[in-house]
C-alpha cells in the first residue's frame, strides 16, 4: 500500500540526518516522501526521488534583512548550563515556531499527506497536524528532552510549560503536552545508553540512524597513516564556541598533544592556529563517519550526534559538555562506562592527556562502548523505524 509520508524538520544536521536515512528506506519501499523546511539547501541532501517543500513567508526584504541578522546574533551567543536551555526555548525554538506555524499549516492542507513525521523541537508540526487531525509520529533526535532528570526535576516541569503555552496561544487548550505523539514517538537511541525510564509503550527506541552524508571531502590519509599503529584521536567540538574560546580550547589540545605519540584530527579551521605540530592534522571539515572507525578515542562537546557516530563504532570518548543537551548526553556517556567527562570551564591540558591516556590503556572504556554499539544494533535502526511507520498506515 503506497502512502505519502512527511517529515518536518529545523535546520540542524543532527535533526535532519536520521530523516534521511528513514525517508530513503520509506522511498525504497515505493512510498512517497516529502521533506518541509524553510532551508533550500536541504534539496542536495535528499535521497533521489525525495521531494523538499520549503515552508512559504511573506516577509518584506527589510523583515528578511532583520531575520538573517537575528540569526547571526543567535550563532555567535555564549550560554552555558541551565541558562543555554532558556536561551534554546525563548530565543530560538519558541520564535522560529511562531514563524512557520502558518506556512506549515498551509503546506499541510494543500498536499493531504498520510503521515506526518515532525521534529521533537517543531510544536509547529504537531499542533498543525491536531487541528486538520493528520496522524502524525513524533521524530526525537535529541533524547534528553523526553527524559526526567532526577537531579533537576523542575527543569522537564519548566520545558513542559513552555511548550504547553506555545500549544494555547495557538489554540490548543489543556495542560497535555502534544509534541511527543501517543501514536507513534520514534526515539534515536538505545533504552541502554537511554537510562531507566517510565515512558508509555508508544514510544519506540530504534538507536541511532547514521546517514551516510553526500559530502566528498578530501582528507590527508597519508598523514593519517593507517598503517601506523600508534594512537589516533578525533578531536571535534561543534560550532558551540565563539573565536576567543576556541583558542583557549584549542592551545589546551595542543599542549595535551604537542609530545605525545598520538596523531590528533583536529576539526577546526587552520588558521586559528600560529603553529601546528607535526602529529596534528587540522581541517575545517573532515570525512568523520569515515575516520572515526580508525580512531582510539573520540574527544567532543557531548553533542548527540559526535556521540552516537562515535559509539555506533564502538569507539569509547572524552566528553567535555558545554550547553543545551550536552550535560544529560554525557552522563549516558559515563555512566555506560563507555568514556570520561572533562568540565570545560575548569579542565587543563593536563586532565585533557591522562583521560586519553586512561581511555587508550584501561579495557574498561572500550567494552563499555562496544556494549553500547551492540545496543544500537539491536535497536533496530532503519528497518525498524519505518516498520513502525508502516504499520500505520495499516492502522489507518
Amino acid at each position: 500500500m503506497m502512502a505519502k509520508f512527511f517529515f518536518i524538520v529545523p535546520p540542524l544536521t543532527g535533526h535532519i540526518n536520521p530523516t534521511l536515512g528513514l525517508g530513503k528506506e520509506l522511498i525504497e519501499r515505493n512510498h512517497e516522501v516529502f521533506w518541509i523546511s524553510f532551508d533550500p539547501e536541504l534539496e542536495k541532501q535528499l535521497p533521489e526521488k525525495g521531494k523538499l517543500l520549503l515552508i512559504p513567508f511573506s516577509l518584506s526584504e527589510e523583515e528578511k534583512s532583520n531575520l538573517l541578522t537575528y540569526i547571526e546574533h543567535l550563532k555567535k551567543k555564549v550560554v552555558y548550563g541551565i541558562d543555554s536551555l532558556k536561551f534554546l526555548y525563548e530565543d530560538v525554538l519558541i520564535p522560529m515556531n511562531n514563524y512557520i506555524i502558518d506556512g506549515i499549516s498551509e503546506l499541510l492542507t494543500d498536499n493531504s499527506p498520510d503521515i506526518v513525521i515532525t521534529d521533537h523541537q517543531i510544536f509547529a508540526g504537531a499542533i498543525s497536524c491536531f487541528k486538520q487531525k493528520i496522524p502524525y509520529v513524533t521524530s526525537v533526535t535529541a533524547p534528553a528532552s523526553i527524559k526526567i532528570n532526577k537531579n533537576l526535576p523542575m527543569v522537564h516541569q519548566w520545558e513542559s510549560e513552555q511548550v504547553i503555552a506555545f500549544q494555547k496561544t495557538h489554540g490548543i487548550m489543556g495542560d497535555q503536552r502534544i509534541d511527543c505523539s501517543n501514536l507513534l514517538t520514534l526515539v534515536y537511541t538505545s533504552k541502554e545508553f537511554f537510562g531507566d525510564s517510565q515512558l508509555p509503550s508508544y514510544y519506540k527506541f530504534i538507536g541511532p540512524i547514521i546517514n551516510s552524508r553526500k559530502e566528498n571531502i578530501s582528507f590527508n590519509w597519508d598523514k593519517l597513516n593507517l598503517d601506523n599503529k600508534s594512537p589516533k584521536i578525533l578531536v571535534s567540538i561543534g560550532t558551540t564556541f565563539d573565536h576567543e574560546q576556541k583558542l583557549v580550547f584549542f592551545n589546551k589540545v595542543i599542549d595535551a598533544f604537542r609530545n605525545e605519540k598520538i596523531t590528533v584530527v583536529l576539526v577546526s579551521d587552520p588558521k586559528l592556529f600560529t603553529h601546528i605540530p607535526d602529529n596534528f592534522i587540522i581541517q575545517q571539515k573532515v570525512p568523520q563517519l569515515e575516520i572515526i572507525p580508525h580512531m582510539q578515542a573520540v574527544v567532543c562537546h557531548g553533542g548527540n550526534n559526535t556521540v552516537c557516530e562515535s559509539l555506533s563504532f564502538g569507539i569509547p570518548l572524552v566528553v567535555i559538555p558545554i550547553a543545551y543537551d550536552q550535560s544529560y548526553v554525557s552522563g549516558c556517556v559515563t555512566e555506560n562506562f563507555a568514556g570520561i567527562r572533562l568540565k570545560f570551564n575548569r579542565f587543563k591540558s593536563q586532565h585533557l592527556k591522562e583521560a586519553i591516556h586512561l581511555i587508550i590503556n584501561d579495557k574498561k572504556y572500550k567494552n563499555g562502548a562496544k556494549r553500547i554499539q551492540k545496543s544500537f544494533i539491536n535497536a533496530g535502526g532503519l528497518q525498524k523505524g519505518a516498520h513502525y511507520l508502516e504499520k500505520l498506515i495499516y492502522k489507518k
